[in-house]
């Protein structure tokens, strides 16, 4: 009988967010002009509290240098970065549901720049290992890889 009333008190002493059955239904990237990743997720089994998501993903970034003409020299004046890029939000379940998207910062050239009469632009961008977790139900989906073009360089 002891067992039997601890089980009933441990029941109902547990929060509500142990009785939530989070999950992720889809999570798509795509590539913004600027260059930012933006994913766009659903996620149901949430309850009505607010859920906090953290969005990881590293990227390799090509800058390059265009001419008045539209073109790239046929120069060295190109740079590639790597980097991480992450993004964080919360959002609050509709009927126990979130529907949102998370968008990181765009890469950035650092100190590269170009020489006179020629202007500085993200040629080619690539996401890799892009995870989106919900971190207040402690789930996770990977979302398949994504690149952009810009300026074939």
């Amino acid at each position: 009988m002891a067992v039997f009333a601890t089980l009933i008190a441990a029941f109902a002493l547990a929060s509500p967010a142990s009785a939530v059955a989070a999950k992720f239904h889809s999570a798509s990237g795509t590539i913004n002009a600027n260059g930012s990743l933006t994913v766009a997720f659903d996620e149901s089994g949430l309850g009505n509290d607010n859920v906090n998501y953290s969005l990881t993903a590293d990227y390799s970034a090509v800058f390059a240098c265009i001419n008045g003409g539209n073109n790239h020299p046929q120069a060295a004046n190109k740079e590639t970065v790597n980097g991480a890029a992450t993004a964080a939000g919360t959002f609050q379940p509709k009927n126990g549901r979130v529907q949102a998207s998370l968008t990181t910062s765009a890469p950035s050239a650092g100190g590269f720049t170009c020489p006179s009469g020629q202007r500085l632009v993200l040629a080619s961008v690539s996401y890799t290992g892009i995870t989106l977790t919900d971190t207040t139900n402690g789930t996770s989906i990977m979302v398949a890889d994504t690149s952009r073009v810009f300026f074939a360089v």
